[in-house]
């Protein structure tokens, strides 16, 4: 009977774990939704600022701000690394800093220095861990990205690039695709590239007050940090999507334990009836 009671305790334990579980993929479930609508509320900012930003940076050619200008040998380099704060969401914070940890022995063979921005609990414990130059660092952000907690970490990193402290700066974060699928990517930030802000269509003639310097300079630094915040905002709605399927992956495998526990228990007390009523027969035999 200790055998029952064994198994037992671990059905007892594998229903709870299974609770658990589930109402984590609920959680998630209704903040995905949240995290996904202000995800797409910050793409039409973002386009529209870079939109501007091309304008403004192809209308007065004679003064070329220092973000858009790609300098000789790089021997600095920069990187904001952007996880979640919690785990429990499958490989979402592994695969990004897998990538970070590959691309930080890159800059080392190429005996590069290197200054780190993280963004999330897991990558900052990981990069102290690794002994890394963190120079600025947000956490506890909770399920919301306010550009108030990011503006400090993230203007470091901005000032080191236009003191010349560091020559490229890189931003490793993982990608929304769907609820399905997150995948980490590690993309130059800066010097911007013709990519990320294009050729606008026509030029516009501008009057700047009080100079182009000013004007184009604070424009490219708000274009860089809505860059910054919809790469969060994206991290965010990936981490969500990523622990909701990893719930539901982990309460169903806990039904599939809890249904060979209950096939044993059955194998285990069938198997001590049988033993306790061949005992009863050979002792009315005996009698």
């Amino acid at each position: 009977m200790a055998g029952l009671k064994e198994i037992r305790t671990k059905i007892k334990t594998v229903q709870n774990m299974q609770k658990i579980t589930y109402a984590m993929e609920m959680v998630a479930q209704s903040k995905m939704r949240k995290v996904r609508d202000r995800m797409c509320a910050a793409r039409p900012y973002g386009e529209k600022i870079r939109n501007v930003a091309a304008h403004m940076s192809h209308a007065h050619p004679e003064y070329k701000s220092p973000f858009l200008v790609a300098r000789g040998k790089a021997n600095h380099a920069g990187l904001i690394l952007i996880t979640a704060d919690k785990g429990m969401c499958g490989g979402l914070n592994t695969n990004a800093l897998r990538l970070a940890l590959n691309h930080m022995k890159e800059r080392e063979e190429q005996k590069m220095a290197l200054e780190v921005c993280a963004i999330g609990g897991k990558g900052f414990g990981f990069l102290r861990r690794m002994g890394a130059n963190v120079v600025s660092y947000a956490v506890a952000l909770g399920d919301t990205p306010h550009m108030e907690r990011l503006a400090g970490p993230v203007k470091t990193m901005l000032d080191a690039y236009s003191e010349g402290r560091i020559d490229t700066l890189y931003i490793c974060y993982t990608r929304f695709i769907n609820t399905m699928k997150q995948e980490p990517v590690l993309e130059q930030l800066l010097p911007l590239s013709g990519e990320q802000l294009a050729s606008p269509y026509g030029h516009w003639d501008y009057i700047y007050e009080p100079d182009a310097k000013t004007i184009v300079d604070e424009l490219l630094r708000r274009y860089v940090e809505a860059l910054i915040y919809q790469a969060v905002a994206e991290n965010m709605a990936s981490e969500q999507g990523a622990r909701m399927v990893a719930m539901k992956a982990a309460t169903e495998n806990a039904g599939h334990v809890l249904d060979e526990l209950r096939l044993i228990y059955n194998k285990t007390r069938q198997a001590a009836i049988t033993k306790e009523i061949s005992e009863i027969v050979g002792g009315a035999a005996a009698v």
